[in-house]
């Protein structure tokens, strides 16, 4: 990603500017604007695959030595690739600048439209990689260095690390790091996780008009450039989008040594991806269910809490929760719905505003799960604000998850008393301390009189 400085340059050149005989810029130049354009718009660009025409067009271009002619087959080339995509892209901010952008390149170059449309061939290859060192038999040869492997990497003879699970799911419902699980607002686009190694980023859209019920409509996660292990890579997903590779197509970390370290699993095609980082321990569940996606991630403590030096950001939901102002008080929203059925019961049939009453979203929440946690009460907090019974399965994969990602299966089940104590702790401690100060008073008034 391009520094602040360079950005704040190279925005006011985002319009083309290669038409005229004043500046006339180089085609690396372009190319550079074009960069830059997808480095701050690259949800733009994903939903159409535009940058990979633009990838194979830089990958031919940047040697110094092509010819004139060379450069024009190239320059017919991503053409030729970019408009194969018309349907798809139609409408996409993305294509249609870089649609305009070949146009002045042919006419700067004076590249005829007619003619040979192959990628040429760049004249001086890159030399071919050194051989990888000669591996033990109990090493796989995909493994990588044992700094690609997060417990190999450890000092010996040191404790396990401790892992931590996130969660969110539904409508949504969020499961931090600390256990907490709290049912959340937070419309629009949030961080879930942000830290040396890694971000997640939601953005969550009403399921209903009006509604204040949102569920995440869109994930993107960036792991960070790593030492030898893996290249900076993007992976995102948005409903009926579920890929089973990176934002540029591959499937692992890239053509580093350790990059087999860092993998996209499909497990099935558009429904379940697994994102396995070994490098730092960490395993990813992403899942479309419904309509919607569901995230969940396993992670080492020390990996979790790795915040960059100087971040005072405290918005990072999985680390800290949801904000106060944006927390749902679930408890208080499934009394009313059981009022309002009772009444409903006395007058009409008892089917609440969106097709289910109290009693029969907990009758269906039972079917996929029989005890009455917190995942269970959020599933009929899903029914009755939304009708939507797809949320009912989203619940049951976010237990599921939790079972095969969670370190302590002591913990698996959250209780509306565990959320109501943890809520309350900050409050009794405060009232212990108020109570000793007190009694410290008193004594020390007795002795001096």
């Amino acid at each position: 990603m391009q520094p602040q400085r360079e950005r704040s340059e190279a925005r006011p050149r985002a319009g083309w500017m290669v038409m005229g005989e004043r500046g006339r810029p180089s085609a690396l130049d372009v190319c550079r604007v074009l960069a830059v354009f997808f480095a701050l718009f690259p949800s733009v660009s994903l939903q159409c695959k535009v940058i990979k025409c633009t990838t194979e067009y830089l990958a031919v271009t940047s040697n110094s030595g092509l010819g004139e002619e060379e450069y024009c087959t190239a320059l017919r080339a991503y053409k030729s690739c970019v408009g194969r995509l018309a349907r798809s892209c139609r409408g996409d901010l993305a294509y249609h600048s870089v649609q305009h952008g070949i146009e002045d390149l042919m006419n700067q170059k004076n590249c005829s439209k007619e003619g040979p449309t192959f990628q040429p061939r760049a004249r001086t290859p890159p030399p071919p990689p050194p051989p990888p060192p000669v591996l033990t038999d109990s090493q796989e040869r995909s493994d990588g260095p044992e700094v690609c492997h997060y417990e190999r990497s450890l000092i010996r003879n040191s404790a396990l690390p401790n892992y931590t699970h996130c969660g969110f799911f539904g409508d949504p419902h969020l499961r931090t790091f600390g256990d907490d699980f709290q049912t959340c607002k937070v419309e629009g686009a949030w961080p879930l996780i942000h830290n040396k190694f890694l971000s997640v980023q939601v953005t969550n859209s009403p399921v209903l008009p009006g509604s204040l019920a949102t569920a995440t409509s869109k994930l993107t996660i960036i792991f960070r450039n790593f030492q030898e292990c893996v290249e900076q890579k993007m992976y995102h997903a948005e409903t009926d989008d579920l890929p089973a590779a990176f934002a540029d197509g591959s499937k692992n970390g890239g053509d580093r040594y350790g990059a087999n370290t860092l993998r996209v699993v499909e497990k099935v095609p558009g429904q379940h991806v697994e994102i396995q980082a070994k490098y730092i321990g960490t395993t990813i569940v992403v899942r479309q269910v419904g309509r919607y996606l569901t995230f969940a991630v396993r992670m080492p403590e020390e990996v979790a809490h790795s915040v960059e030096e100087g971040d005072t950001q405290d918005l990072y939901l999985c680390l800290h929760g949801c904000p106060a102002n944006q927390r749902i008080d679930f408890r208080n929203f499934r009394a009313r719905a059981a009022e309002a059925t009772q009444g409903a019961s006395r007058t009409r049939s008892g089917v609440g505003t969106h097709g289910f009453s109290y009693k029969s979203a907990k009758a269906k929440c039972k079917e996929r799960l029989p005890v009455e946690d917190l995942y269970f009460q959020s599933c009929v907090f899903d029914l009755l604000s939304s009708g939507d019974i797809n949320f009912t399965m989203a619940a049951y994969y976010a237990f599921e998850d939790v079972k095969m990602l969670h370190s302590n299966s002591n913990r698996y089940h959250i209780y509306e008393n565990d959320a109501l104590s943890s809520a309350t702790q900050g409050g009794k401690d405060l009232a212990l301390v108020s109570v000793l100060s007190l009694l410290a008073v008193l004594l020390w008034s007795a002795v001096l009189l």
